[in-house]
């Protein structure tokens, strides 16, 4: 079975420029010039991920992230969102939407590829892992994809989710930058290390609004460590 994309752009060189890349790597792919008719063809058919601009006629990118994200039936739809708006504060105001991944135009396409796959394998490997992780006042159940502090669920977009499971299960561990890019986005991402840093100051935040306690700590020019002290 086929890997199924959906790209929302209204540049319709760029949607092009989608349909053949994917095609070539046999991905299936489904082009939308807005947002309103990806989210009517979401009840038919879901997808394993979709491409998001930011910029769009009626519905903009980051309000689509947000009614995505809002229904549960697709919480295993991967969402990167795509936009020549690459500054900190807007890649930020993604990630808070619920978007996995934020790409800044213009793009090349191998990087673009090369996340997809990324977001898909995090995706499968997260689906296939069956347990439940506990440290403290932090439960990580990895069979439900579902994360929680003080018994209160923490709303977690899936690199979120994923950096968190890395985290908890290396307690006290210093788990290096590199590492995390390696397990989170996978050996094929070659983007810049801010992204990571966008999400662990996205999930500090998170965890901050149900706990007093800081669980990650930052190990300057290692990586970041979890753990209460």
């Amino acid at each position: 079975m086929k890997y199924l994309i959906y790209a929302v752009e209204d540049d319709e060189s760029i949607r092009e420029l989608y349909k053949y890349t994917f095609k070539n790597v046999d991905y299936d792919i489904e082009t939308f010039e807005n947002a309103e008719s990806m989210l009517d063809m979401l009840d038919t058919r879901i997808p394993n991920v979709i491409l998001m601009d930011v910029m769009l006629p009626g519905i903009d990118g980051i309000t689509a992230v947000e009614r995505i994200r809002a229904n549960e039936s697709y919480d295993e739809v991967s969402i990167i969102v795509i936009s020549a708006k690459g500054d900190e504060l807007n890649k930020v105001k993604g990630l808070d939407a619920g978007a996995d991944d934020y790409l800044a135009k213009p793009f090349g396409v191998l990087e673009l590829v090369a996340r997809v796959k990324a977001n898909i394998r995090r995706s499968k490997s997260a689906k296939a892992d069956k347990n439940v992780i506990s440290y403290d006042e932090v439960t990580v159940n990895v069979d439900e994809h579902t994360a929680s502090v003080r018994g209160k669920n923490l709303a977690l977009t899936l690199k979120e989710f994923n950096l968190l499971k890395l985290l908890v299960e290396n307690v006290g561990k210093v788990v290096t930058r590199e590492t995390i890019l390696a397990d989170v986005w996978g050996y094929e991402y070659f983007g810049e290390t801010r992204t990571l840093d966008m999400h662990i100051k996205s999930l500090r935040g998170k965890i901050a609004e149900l706990s007093d306690v800081q669980y990650i700590h930052t190990v300057r020019g290692v990586g970041y460590k979890f753990n209460k002290e």
